[in-house]
């Protein structure tokens, strides 16, 4: 497996996330935010637990927190000198899901651009070259392993145009335990688009050739996406694929002491 990519920091997490793949997936209250450890119950996973691990590690996920608990997850944090930014969360059944996604998909791609084979390995070449452009384009990439699927059911969509050069790349996966009310949620983000090749509507396509293979390949029972509450593109490009705003949860990440946002 491995493949890890990025920052120092950065593949130092991704090495800790896959040492702790049994841990995650059978501890409850734990989840797999992708680059690093996390939480979709933290009362349930034990706050001494986190702090320590986020102490550890430097950076935590919280998966699917209720809106009214964020104020007091803040607080709490910041009695241990930490901060945390969330995203909306914005979630979509199989029936809608499928049913907005194949309207896009059917209108078919620009003239020139198409879709790319899956990822066969963790370090090849064109694992690399999809990491290096999620990187290139603001976004924290996932190891190689994780993005080729071989350390759990996972899509890796790219569209590259007539010059086999990538223009758009999207993800998900599978975060949750058997523990989880979410387990058979996926999630999908990643989303990320070449300024060269922007204003297309490459975005929209990727992310909806994802969505429909999440539930036609790893055969999920609801999706759900995480955008920046001031992204109004990343907004109307899930919309796209029927997924719409819960406003009853949020997704985070936090870190210890000072640091920048972790990824846009």
């Amino acid at each position: 497996m491995a493949g890890f990519f990025g920052t120092k920091q950065q593949m130092a997490l991704q090495a800790i996330a896959e040492d702790a793949r049994e841990w995650t997936m059978n501890t409850p209250g734990a989840c797999d935010p992708g680059r690093f450890l996390g939480t979709d119950n933290p009362d349930e996973l034990g706050w001494g637990k986190i702090i320590e691990i986020l102490k550890r590690d430097g950076a935590f996920g919280f998966r699917m927190i209720p809106s009214k608990d964020t104020a007091a997850i803040s607080r709490r944090l910041l009695e241990h000198e930490c901060r945390i930014d969330f995203w909306d969360v914005f979630v979509a059944n199989r029936e809608d899901a499928v049913a907005a996604a194949s309207t896009v998909i059917l209108s078919g791609l620009p003239r020139g651009y198409s879709y790319l084979p899956e990822l066969q390995g963790a370090e090849n070449h064109e694992t690399v070259k999809i990491q290096s452009f999620m990187a290139e384009n603001g976004i924290a990439p996932f190891s190689g392993s994780k993005l080729a699927g071989l350390d759990g059911p996972a899509i890796t969509i790219a569209i590259a145009d007539e010059g086999n050069i990538l223009a758009a790349v999207a993800h998900a996966y599978f975060s949750y335990n058997k523990y989880s009310q979410y387990k058979r949620c996926a999630w999908g983000g990643l989303v990320a688009v070449s300024p060269l090749h922007r204003g297309m509507g490459l975005g929209k396509y990727v992310n909806a050739k994802m969505v429909l293979e999440c539930f036609s390949r790893l055969d999920a029972e609801s999706i759900h996406e995480l955008v920046a509450a001031s992204n109004t593109p990343s907004r109307r490009m899930v919309e796209a694929s029927g997924l719409r705003l819960d406003p009853t949860v949020k997704c985070g990440i936090a870190m210890s002491g000072s640091e920048e946002r972790f990824t846009k």
